[in-house]
C-alpha cells in the first residue's frame, strides 16, 4: 500500500512558476514509476508527465514539453513538478499517480489506468 500526498498548488498569473510536490509513504519508494496527471472539468485526465523509479528516464506530453520539469528524490520518497511559463490552459487539479515496477529503469507508461495508486490532488489555477 502506498499513501500520496500533493501540495504546492495555487494561484499564479500567465507566465508564473509553480512547484508541486508528491510524499509517498509505504514500500520502496523506487519501485514504483511516479506521474503527474492533470484534469480539468470536463475533460479526461491526462497524463503531464512521468518518471521512471531510478530518475533515469522521462516522458511529457507534447503540451508541456520545455515548460515543465518532472524529477524525483528516492532518499525523501517524493517526486516534483516544477511549472514554468503557465498558461490559462494548465488549469486543471493536478494528482500523483504509482505504478508499480519491476524494471526501474523500464520508460514509465503514461496511461492512468496502469496506475495504481492516488493522491487527493491539488488544484492549479492560471489567471490570464
Amino acid at each position: 500500500q502506498v499513501q500520496l500526498v500533493e501540495s504546492g498548488g495555487g494561484l499564479v498569473q500567465a507566465g508564473g512558476s509553480l512547484k508541486l510536490s508528491c510524499a509517498a509513504s509505504g514500500r520502496t519508494f523506487s519501485n514504483y514509476v511516479m506521474g503527474w496527471f492533470r484534469q480539468a472539468p470536463g475533460k479526461e485526465r491526462e497524463c503531464v508527465a512521468a518518471i521512471s523509479g531510478s530518475g533515469a528516464n522521462t516522458v511529457y506530453t507534447d503540451s508541456v514539453k520545455g515548460r515543465f520539469t518532472i524529477s524525483r528524490d528516492n532518499a525523501k520518497n517524493t517526486v516534483y513538478l516544477q511549472m514554468t511559463s503557465l498558461k490559462p490552459e494548465d488549469t486543471a487539479v493536478y494528482y500523483c499517480g504509482a505504478d508499480s515496477v519491476w524494471n526501474t529503469y523500464a520508460i514509465p507508461t503514461t496511461s492512468p489506468s496502469r496506475y495504481d495508486y492516488w493522491g487527493q490532488g491539488t488544484q492549479v489555477t492560471v489567471s490570464s
